[in-house]
């Protein structure tokens, strides 16, 4: 009996030790069934959160561009898109069952719209791969038609979507297109660049060119916007956690005028060239034009391969920005250059005469003057308004080539003017230390005869020379080009851009330039100027004709110029005109100006002038030879 009661002890010692273990595990069981789901059950539902999160970037509303007026001159525009949600259409089973079943939903849209399908199998596919939460865009851009029969009968089609995108629009169609540029797709920023960390960017737009792109930052929105959403185990959308609104970029008012720069294109057409006219009391650049352009709307929101592919291949370079881009020989709009520096220092004065024969013997080296007969005894004021050139190469010879190289750095050639546009070129003042590297030889005389009328190295662009026109209105200064006047802020005040001078610029005389600016204006209002065909009722027009020879030397190929400034007593208007293969500057370039001056009196200050296009130019025969000859 004791020994029963003893083994009946040991058992109950053991099952309560057992007990015990048993409740401890199962105390410890629910400790740890307590922690993971109440003390770290926020945790794990943020981390759970977090791996089904998806942000996407919501593109902003990009600024418009204005002109002075409040012109439009680029903008955003609705664009009326259908949009399939996949997460409404999938099917169970393989995801080529989903593919299925949105190629025949689309089928039957395109058939409802009566507008081609535009997606193929592999693009959906892509799209399930890449962006399963988003919505896949299957058409964009319809019109009227299109999506009235959509709405009509959207209730057949779960899972379709009309939306909304904004699309950039050009209300001017090609004309500044230059100057404006075009927008593409913004690439997504990587690593550092990247202020917010996205999972999927929605398609924004970026300046390519332009003026969209050098104030694309000004233009984009700083702040876009942003969506939260959350998928499920296959990438499918299934909630929408939060939504930030996308931000907008600011306004930007230019100093162009609309109506200047119809009239600049207007006296361009038909012809590869350019224009520039700025406003002599500011610097401000009232028209840019280069010729031939291109539509900027046929880039938005892509340019067509056929579109891209007629563009590269046209021999006329529509895109090629000529105003800022090009770089040429001047001719004899250069002269003033030379004189200016002459007079400058000291060799010649107003009043000194040079003998023009008709030639100018240098060594055994013969410069001809553009009217072969000569001009007999000449001064200086004479000097530009027949635009002689044996007066120049005496003038030149005395005050020295470094005399006319340091002139024409301080009127701004030879380095960029600075504009808010791109692949802008710096031109070229050959001096000395150039030769000796590019040519392997020293300056000869022959080379100060040659840069004195604008000839052999020297190049400029026509911006440079508008900027220079307007220096010799004003009477010297040399302003920096200003594009932009106001930038307008979509959340605070407009931000005024002032006008700026540009370094280094010429320190004249007003005796000196008074006399220069005096022959400009003789060149255009006497009868026998060499640019009388620029001259206006009314208004007294100075200006400076220019051809220049380029190519195979004796091929008479020509570059054809005109700077030019109105009215004389009070400058508002100064500018550069370009024409590339014309006859001269006084046949080809200044009736055009004529006709550009024309309008802008006409329509921006109501004038009563009659602006008629030019008329077409003589047969050659009888034309004079260009305005000088390069020597070797």
């Amino acid at each position: 009996m004791a020994r029963d009661r003893s083994i009946q002890t040991v058992h109950a010692g053991r099952l309560l030790v057992l007990g015990l273990a048993m409740l401890g595990l199962f105390g410890a069981l629910v400790y740890r069934l307590w922690n993971l789901q109440v003390a770290q059950g926020m945790e794990y539902q943020r981390r759970l959160a977090k791996q089904s999160l998806r942000s996407v970037r919501l593109p902003g509303v990009r600024g418009r561009i204005l002109d002075r007026t409040g012109a439009r001159l680029a903008d955003n525009r609705p664009s009326y898109c259908v949009s399939l949600y996949l997460e409404e259409l999938r099917r169970p089973g393989s995801v080529q069952r989903t593919i299925d079943g949105v190629m025949e939903l689309l089928d039957r849209l395109a058939e409802t719209m009566d507008r081609p399908r535009q997606m193929r199998p592999q693009d959906v596919r892509l799209h399930l791969n890449r962006r399963t939460p988003l919505p896949l865009v299957a058409w964009r851009d319809l019109d009227e038609t299109a999506v009235a029969r959509f709405m009509e009968r959207a209730a057949e089609f779960p899972g379709a979507e009309l939306t909304v995108e904004p699309v950039r629009v050009y209300p001017q169609g090609a004309s500044a297109c230059h100057l404006l540029g075009y927008v593409g797709r913004a690439e997504a920023p990587e690593g550092a660049e990247a202020p917010e960390k996205f999972h999927y960017y929605l398609p924004e737009m970026a300046g390519k060119s332009g003026a969209e792109k050098r104030l694309d930052g000004v233009l984009r929105a700083n702040t876009g916007g942003k969506l939260e959403i959350q998928v499920d185990v296959a990438g499918f959308k299934f909630d929408e956690v939060s939504r930030r609104a996308p931000g907008k970029g600011s306004d930007v008012v230019l100093s162009v005028d609309e109506r200047i720069q119809r009239a600049a294109e207007a006296a361009l057409e038909g012809e590869r060239g350019a224009v520039v006219v700025v406003d002599p009391r500011n610097g401000d650049v009232l028209a840019l034009a280069s010729s031939p352009g291109y539509d900027p709307n046929d880039f938005v929101p892509s340019v067509p391969a056929p579109v891209w592919s007629r563009l590269l291949k046209d021999e006329a370079r529509p895109l090629y920005n000529r105003a800022t881009g090009g770089e040429y020989a001047p001719g004899s709009t250069f002269k003033p250059v030379t004189l200016l520096a002459a007079l400058h220092s000291g060799k010649v004065s107003a009043d000194t005469r040079f003998s023009c024969p008709g030639f100018f013997q240098l060594g055994s080296a013969r410069f001809r003057c553009w009217q072969h007969w000569g001009h007999g005894s000449l001064d200086l004021q004479s000097a530009i308004r027949y635009s002689c050139n044996v007066y120049l190469f005496h003038a030149a010879l005395a005050a020295g080539p470094e005399a006319v190289q340091d002139m024409a750095r301080a009127c701004g050639f030879g380095r960029k003017t600075e504009i808010s546009l791109d692949f802008e070129r710096p031109g070229l003042v050959p001096d000395h230390a150039w030769k000796r590297a590019a040519r392997r030889d020293s300056w000869r005389d022959g080379d100060t005869c040659n840069l004195a009328i604008g000839q052999g190295a020297l190049l400029v662009t026509p911006l440079q020379l508008a900027m220079y026109a307007a220096t010799l209105a004003n009477g010297g200064t040399l302003w920096q080009p200003r594009l932009v006047r106001q930038i307008l802020p979509a959340d605070g005040p407009a931000q005024d851009i002032a006008p700026t001078r540009a370094p280094g610029g010429p320190a004249w005389e007003a005796r000196h330039i008074r006399v220069v600016r005096e022959g400009m204006r003789d060149a255009v209002n006497m009868p026998d100027g060499s640019g009388k065909r620029a001259r206006l009722p009314h208004v007294t027009v100075a200006a400076k004709t220019g051809t220049a020879e380029y190519g195979i030397k004796g091929a008479g190929r020509k570059m054809t110029w005109m700077v030019a400034f109105a009215p004389f007593e009070e400058p508002r208007y100064a500018l550069a005109l370009l024409v590339e293969d014309g006859v001269s500057g006084g046949t080809t370039a200044a009736p055009r100006v004529k006709q550009l001056l024309a309008a802008v009196f006409s329509e921006v200050e109501g004038m009563d002038l009659p602006v008629s296009a030019p008329e077409p130019p003589p047969a050659p025969a009888p034309e004079p030879p260009p305005e000088g000859e390069e020597a070797a």
